[in-house]
């Protein structure tokens, strides 16, 4: 039985090493995360997805055109300005989420609603690849009750066209506080191209969103 229980111990590392939580540089960090002004800047709106590993999110949402910016982070839970250390435990109610900045005039809430859709996996509940536990939920975020009903119409045309084989088990919440990740979560893949888990997950998860979206991606 001894080879087997290595064999076993070698997949649980294996595991690890490839979950977002898993190459956490410091879970014991004293920082602690922000809560951000949901007042956009004039001329812009914001919008906010959670799908799995915050580092895979804004590395898709960036790349679109139109896109300002995209900050990772927490949302949905009910703990004030949960660390990263706590929301992994999953034991503060928060998904890995990110806040995006856009122009209205060159991308709408529906086109980034599609984004949200043509990025991960929306059938797998409370899991996005290797990432397990409620923190790494779908979960589609709004503001107002247009949002809402938008998100709703693409959620009915998915499922009228049958675009996934199994039901959608997204969550539609409210945005009601969007807290800033610690910095060493912001532009993560950019900032880390050769670290395993973005090698391993997160690019082929971007290359796999651009051979789906119709949208216009940044050069």
């Amino acid at each position: 039985m001894k080879p087997y229980k290595n064999v076993f111990l070698l997949l649980i590392m294996i595991f690890t090493l490839q979950s977002c939580n898993g190459q956490s540089k410091n879970k014991t960090q004293k920082e602690r995360s922000t809560a951000i002004n949901l007042t956009p800047p004039k001329g812009k709106a914001i919008a906010a997805f959670a799908e799995g590993c915050f580092w895979c999110t804004e590395h898709v949402f960036e790349s679109v055109f139109g896109v300002d910016s995209a900050v990772s982070g927490y949302a949905g839970g009910h703990t004030k300005n949960p660390t990263y250390e706590q929301v992994s435990k999953e034991t503060t109610g928060h998904a890995e989420a990110t806040l995006i900045y856009y122009d209205p005039k060159k991308v709408s809430y529906k086109d980034l609603v599609q984004v949200f859709f043509d990025s991960h996996d929306p059938t797998t509940k409370n899991r996005q690849g290797p990432d397990v536990g409620s923190s790494y939920r779908s979960v589609l975020f709004y503001q107002t009750p247009e949002e809402k009903e938008i998100a709703q119409d693409v959620i009915k045309d998915l499922i009228k066209n049958k675009v996934f084989p199994k039901p959608i088990v997204t969550e539609l919440a409210p945005l009601i506080v969007f807290y800033r990740a610690e910095e060493e979560h912001q532009n993560f893949v950019k900032r880390n191209p050769f670290q395993p888990y973005v090698r391993g997950v997160s690019d082929p998860r971007f290359e796999k969103f651009k051979l789906k979206t119709r949208l216009p991606l940044k050069e």
